[in-house]
C-alpha cells in the first residue's frame, strides 16, 4: 500500500469515528498517527458548538488537544469514558489488539477500560489473522528490569529494550519498554493473563476485552468489527 493510500484510509476513519460523538461526551483520545487525525476532526466539530470534554492518553495528545483548543479533563481524574477513539498497531476480527508502538499502552489501557464505548480506528494493513507480527510492547519498572528480563525470556520470548533517537525510550510515566517478540500468538487471552502476573510489569500492549468496535478502512469503505 502507498504512503498516500494509507494515509487516505486513515483520515476516512478518522472521519468516520468521530460521527459517533454526540454533545456533552466524554471522549478518550488516543495517540498515534490515527488518532491523530480523529483529534483533528474533532476540533473542527468543537468549534463549530459541539460540546465535550475529553481525556487525553498522552503527554503528546495532551499537548495537541491543548492547541486545538479542546477543552480537557485528566484521565486519573475521569471516573468514565462515553466513547473513546485510538488507533492500534495490529487486530484481529475478533477484537484482539497490540497496541503500544508509540509507548502510551498504560493510559491508553485505562482509558480503554474506562470507556462505555471503546471504537479502534485503523487502516487496512493493520488487520491479521494472529497478532505476533509486530512486536508486543511491555511497560516496566526500571527497577524490575533484571526480573522482568528473566521472566519474559520463561514465556519464549525475545525482549529487546526500546531505543529511540539512540537513546532509552522513557515513557510518560517513568517507565521502559521491552519490545518482545513472542512469534504468532495463539491465545492472546492466555499470554495476557500470564503478562498481567509479572511483578514490575505496569502493563502490557495486549488488549482483549477491551474494545467494543473496531472500524478499518479498506480503499473507499470502512468496515466494522464488532465481537461475535
Amino acid at each position: 500500500m502507498s504512503n498516500e493510500n494509507q494515509n487516505n484510509e486513515k483520515l476516512a476513519v478518522a472521519e468516520k469515528a468521530i460521527t459517533f460523538v454526540n454533545d456533552g461526551d466524554i471522549v478518550g483520545l488516543g495517540t498515534g498517527s490515527t488518532a491523530t487525525l480523529a483529534i483533528q476532526q474533532l476540533a473542527k466539530l468543537i468549534a463549530n458548538g459541539l460540546k465535550i470534554q475529553a481525556v487525553p492518553s498522552s503527554e503528546a495528545t495532551k499537548a495537541l488537544a491543548i492547541s486545538l483548543g479542546i477543552p480537557l479533563l485528566a484521565l486519573g481524574e475521569a471516573s468514565s469514558i462515553d466513547i473513546s477513539i485510538d488507533g492500534a498497531d495490529e487486530f484481529t476480527a475478533n477484537l484482539e489488539l497490540i497496541k503500544g508502538g508509540g509507548g502510551a499502552l498504560f493510559r491508553e489501557k485505562v482509558m480503554a477500560s474506562l470507556s462505555k464505548k471503546s471504537i479502534i480506528i485503523t487502516d487496512s494493513s493493520k488487520r491479521v489473522e494472529k497478532l505476533g507480527a509486530f512486536k508486543v510492547p511491555i511497560e516496566f519498572n526500571p527497577n524490575a528490569e533484571a526480573y522482568v528480563f528473566k521472566a519474559l525470556q520463561k514465556l519464549s520470548s525475545h525482549p529487546v529494550k526500546r531505543i529511540k533517537n539512540d537513546k532509552v525510550f522513557v515513557t510518560d510515566n517513568g517507565n521502559c519498554i521491552f519490545d518482545t517478540d513472542f512469534g504468532l500468538i495463539d491465545n492472546p487471552t492466555v499470554l495476557a493473563s500470564e503478562l498481567d502476573q509479572i511483578v514490575g510489569v505496569l502493563a502490557h500492549g495486549i488488549f482483549v476485552n477491551l474494545t467494543s468496535v473496531i472500524l478499518m478502512a479498506h480503499g473507499d469503505e470502512i468496515i466494522s468489527f464488532t465481537k461475535k
